[in-house]
């Protein structure tokens, strides 16, 4: 799947099938159900973009040292971009693997 691909499939009720956990939590973020994006990552190994997707969400509800440790897990750096450039920077990456 291409990011337009994901990015067009926003429209739709579910995210799509067979994407794995942190992508259907990206795009339950983008969907605004936090609650959700946050459930689709409990108990995920920090591989596959997990933890990176988990420091976000932290970062989009504003808790910025649960953030940080998050960022940490995935050996990320915080990230100083918009959340929105930092959405597309995950969904771009988690992709191209």
């Amino acid at each position: 799947m291409t990011f337009d691909e994901f990015k067009a499939s926003l429209t739709d009720d579910a995210p799509p099938e067979g994407v794995g956990a942190p992508l259907r939590a990206l795009w339950l973020d983008a969907a605004n159900d936090w609650d959700g994006a946050h459930d689709a990552l409990q108990g995920q190994p920090d591989l596959n973009g997990s933890a990176w997707v988990h420091a976000y969400l932290h970062r989009v509800e504003g808790d910025l040292p649960n953030a940080n440790h998050w960022y940490g897990r995935a050996q990320k750096p915080p990230s100083s971009a918009s959340l929105p450039q930092e959405w597309e920077e995950i969904a771009r990456a988690l992709l191209s693997d």
